[in-house]
């Protein structure tokens, strides 16, 4: 059933919803190319000593057929970098934490694809532009003269790098796109109509496409200063043409000393990225514009469209994150939908829209919670087993049993990080691709066994798995892995915590193939480790790890909000009392969440907050995440705790719990 209810609402959402606007941006951004095309027309071809003629001349050019031609071509460019917007946008960034990552994107066979895309898009525009701007520019052969006076055909060498120049600007776009997150889609705080947040961005467009352009104008300069000769030679022998030697080549300093044939490489380059960088905020704008989804259903069938079942799901993302901004919405400006949030079922008297609402957002909140301790323990370990004190006990202990009501049961997560709650699947344990930048790298060439055994999976069978209820065991764990710990430095095989407690496990000795091969592998890794460039490739970066860990963090900002402001209108609106019965789950995972993260905050690479790039169309807002979630965080718990006053004194939590609750209720965080 919940699968059905799954596909159903993704099917319903990407056709009606999606679908639709990415088709509307695309076709604003078709409307905007004729404004745009004039533009770069008057700009390539205007002549300081004759405006009006320059005037008349583009306004000529505009009407003739090669125009309408150049248009067709250029709407399906757009149209076609519309579709890969469309195909490869996300509202979750993919950060890497260190330079291999970083390659393994951009070497990525999707990301090939993308690249070729993009080439091929660049050549078409570059011929619309050489044709458009005319002259020496307009054809790829001409008639010429050999030595001996005979006719023949040469090529056109300045028609041939404004092509190349389009291929070049098309693949730096791409790899630019990955490096920078150009895809990323972010949401705005502040809602805005469509055309304010157009009018506002536009300037931005403007800057970023002649820079952008200015820079790879000047990396295409250099390349084809050296390298110049090879497509020459290529098209001259495809296409049976020559060169012509009375005039210098352009892979020259002479050739590319021309201030006319500099300028219109970049007009071109920026006409080209000034195309591509409007189409993407058009999407942007038009897909995270806010969308409402009802709260209770008009009729039975339409139940997989209203905002308790659709909050659930898990696909696509950017359905999940408009429910949440639809919650956060609703929770402060709606008095008639919160109504429907608070209401009781009929018949039965229950309040099955906040039971669904509440329990989705505390399980965002606790998944959160167990990311960052986990994140947290790895650093602090080093990636060695460490034994744990008496205090950590009751500490981890205290927060397993705090989040007993908001999850299912799991294993410790002092074992695994947890997966996230985006991409796990209906009845299955995918790994999420979210985990990855803050769960150790077990594929570096020198992690070390001991790494492997805190992030290995624990059997069912194990007195580690699910909640650990006896101290003794916590204590006697670091005693079990420390037989096995130093077997890294010997290179004798190491027994994973899931194969220690079986007595069946422990007589069965590795064969002498394993061994040999364990050893191999060790000496391997310890050759690589001394490597300077592997050690520069593979080390993690701190500052991108943080930010990875709260990359998805918009959506808990979102649930943040949605739950506290919910609350705070609950000790008036709430006439039936369902919210007071969540309300000590909601403080509990409110303060355990703050505690993790004032202890991530402590880590030396997360308390520095990264300057916000105001000249790259790239959105740069996942870097700041860690700091706005910290702030609606504090926010959230002050806005309950300034709303119920003394009363909370009167719901029960721990004593930690109410001491830290205490601060807020003084006014002391």
């Amino acid at each position: 059933m919940n699968i059905m209810f799954s596909t159903e609402t993704s099917c319903w959402f990407i056709r009606k919803v999606i679908c639709w606007r990415a088709t509307a941006s695309i076709a604003w951004s078709v409307l905007l190319l004729p404004p745009t095309t004039a533009v770069f027309v008057v700009l390539s071809r205007f002549s300081l000593f004759h405006p009006f003629q320059t005037i008349s001349e583009c306004l000529s050019l505009l009407m003739s057929a090669s125009s309408i031609f150049s248009f067709i071509l250029l709407g399906g460019v757009i149209i076609m970098a519309g579709f890969l917007t469309l195909e490869y946008y996300t509202v979750i960034p993919t950060i890497a934490c260190s330079k291999i990552a970083l390659l393994g994107q951009l070497l990525h066979p999707r990301q090939f694809i993308n690249s070729l895309a993009h080439c091929l898009m660049g050549i078409i525009v570059g011929w619309c532009c050489a044709v458009t701007i005319g002259y020496r520019y307009e054809m790829l052969g001409y008639p010429c003269q050999n030595s001996d006076g005979y006719p023949q055909m040469c090529v056109n060498e300045y028609h041939l790098i404004v092509l190349l120049a389009g291929a070049f600007v098309g693949f730096s776009h791409s790899l630019l796109g990955v490096i920078h997150n150009i895809n990323y889609v972010s949401f705005q705080t502040v809602q805005q109509y469509k055309y304010f947040r157009f009018k506002g961005s536009l300037p931005l467009v403007v800057t970023c496409s002649a820079t952008q352009a200015f820079y790879s104008v000047r990396n295409y300069i250099v390349v084809y200063f050296f390298l110049g000769y090879i497509p020459r030679t290529w098209i001259c022998k495809t296409l049976t043409l020559h060169v012509d030697s009375s005039i210098h080549p352009l892979d020259s300093i002479a050739g590319l000393l021309d201030l006319s044939l500099l300028f219109h490489l970049w007009i071109s380059a920026t006409f080209l990225l000034f195309m591509w960088y409007i189409t993407l905020l058009l999407f942007r704008i038009f897909v995270t514009e806010a969308y409402s989804f009802p709260v209770q259903p008009s009729f039975t069938e339409d139940s997989h469209q209203c905002l308790p079942k659709v909050l659930t799901d898990k696909h696509p993302m950017i359905l999940k994150f408009l429910a949440l901004q639809d919650l956060a919405l609703l929770s402060q400006h709606s008095p008639s939908r919160r109504s429907e949030v608070f209401s009781l079922s009929q018949p039965g008297g229950h309040p099955h829209n906040w039971n669904a609402i509440s329990k989705e957002c505390l399980g965002l909140l606790a998944d959160l919670t167990h990311r960052l301790v986990a994140y947290h323990e790895t650093v602090a370990t080093n990636g060695r087993a460490k034994s744990l004190s008496n205090g950590s006990e009751r500490k981890t202990s205290s927060e397993t049993s705090s989040a007993e009501d908001l999850m299912s049961p799991r294993p410790a997560f002092l074992m695994k990080t947890p997966v996230s709650v985006f991409t796990r699947s209906v009845g299955g344990s995918s790994q999420s691709p979210l985990t990855v930048p803050f769960t150790p790298d077990l594929d570096s060439p020198f992690a070390s066994p001991a790494l492997r055994r805190l992030t290995a999976p624990v059997e069912q069978g194990s007195p580690w798995h699910g909640t650990v209820q006896s101290p003794h065991i916590m204590r006697r764990a670091p005693k079990l892995w420390s037989t096995s710990t130093d077997s890294q430095f010997n290179g004798s095989p190491l027994p994973s915590p899931a194969s220690v407690p079986s007595p069946k496990q422990e007589a069965t000795k590795p064969s002498f193939l394993s061994q040999f091969l364990q050893n191999r592998k060790e000496q391997v890794k310890s050759f690589l480790a001394k490597r300077v460039l592997i050690v520069y490739l593979f080390n993690k970066l701190p500052e991108a790890s943080s930010q990875a860990l709260f990359a998805d963090s918009q959506a808990h900002i979102w649930a943040l909000e949605g739950l506290s402001y919910l609350v705070q209108a609950s000790f008036t609106e709430d006439h039936f009392g369902v919210v007071q019965t969540t309300l000590p789950s909601i403080l509990s995972s409110m303060l355990l969440l703050q505690e993790a993260v004032d202890r991530h905050f402590k880590l030396p690479h997360a308390s520095s907050k990264p300057v916000r790039s105001t000249g790259s169309i790239g959105d740069s807002a996942y870097k700041t995440l860690r700091f706005a979630l910290r702030a609606t965080l504090k926010t959230a718990i002050y806005r309950i705790t300034t709303t119920f006053g003394d009363h909370l004194n009167a719901v029960e939590m721990s004593a930690e719990h109410r001491k830290r609750l205490q601060q807020f209720l003084e006014n002391k965080e």
